[in-house]
């Protein structure tokens, strides 16, 4: 158990290697895990966050304040996401769906639904791009193409929160974005959910989520996954029974 300890401790406090990326360099969002603690994020995260960039709702983790953030980036539907926004209805939790042009074409069911039940339908790009290799008209017209099919379903204005495809960005498109009126969220808990064909355990999923838990995460999921359908619902409760209760990106 010493040694288990120490090891924890060595990665959380003791990992001092990390990616310095420039303006226009290409980074990829990551975080060093430290249990139920606030985890470790990359050399940049205080740059970004003068540009209006979410990862921790920092207020929580200071005040020791219960308070999660759910959000989900969401490409397609495979029968999981209609499971997920069922469960979420019942449970009376709502969060951030991070959505593609994709499931706005072939699954505008949910997207309506998703509206109706009061969750925030954020823009996760058209196609799924890197935007760190685009210029910035591209940055932005494939932003608006999405937000025109939302309108044009809906009647109404997408939300102005911005997730970047697979976490990869720059400083650039950060300040870019912000300058045209987006929030760029990023996250501070998930874990390797996004391959269909690679489903972790239940048990071991909803281990590791509950193990990294923290006041004030920012947590991302997808729900395409076949294991968040089964865990998602254990996992609510079990937040709740620990105290936690569910807030909006716009509170952050």
């Amino acid at each position: 158990m010493k040694v288990i300890k120490l090891i924890a401790l060595t990665v959380c406090f003791a990992m001092l290697i990390s990616a310095v990326c420039y303006a226009d360099e290409g980074c990829n969002w990551f975080i060093v895990k430290c249990g139920n603690k606030t985890p470790r994020f990359p050399d940049n995260a205080e740059e970004i966050s003068k540009y209006g960039a979410v990862f921790l709702d920092s207020r929580s983790a200071v005040n020791k304040e219960k308070r999660l953030y759910l959000t989900f980036d969401a490409g397609y539907e495979n029968g999981n996401i209609e499971k997920i926004l069922n469960i979420m209805k019942d449970e009376g939790v709502t969060g951030a769906f991070f959505i593609l042009s994709n499931l706005i074409k072939k699954n505008p069911e949910l997207i309506k639904r998703m509206v109706d039940e009061g969750h925030m339908v954020c823009n996760h790009t058209s196609d799924h791009k890197d935007m760190t290799k685009l210029s910035d008209s591209e940055v932005l017209s494939n932003l608006s193409y999405l937000e025109f099919q939302y309108k044009e379903l809906t009647g109404l204005e997408m939300e102005k929160f911005f997730r970047f495809p697979e976490g990869k960005y720059n400083v650039r498109a950060v300040k870019l974005l912000y300058e045209n009126g987006y929030k760029c969220v990023f996250w501070s808990m998930a874990y390797d959910d996004w391959d269909n064909s690679r489903q972790m355990n239940p048990e071991v999923a909803k281990n590791k989520l509950l193990s990294t838990t923290h006041d004030g995460a920012v947590l991302l999921l997808h729900p395409t996954s076949e294991t968040n359908a089964l865990i998602l619902r254990d996992l609510i409760r079990e937040w709740k029974r620990m105290g936690y209760t569910f807030g909006s990106l716009k509170e952050i």
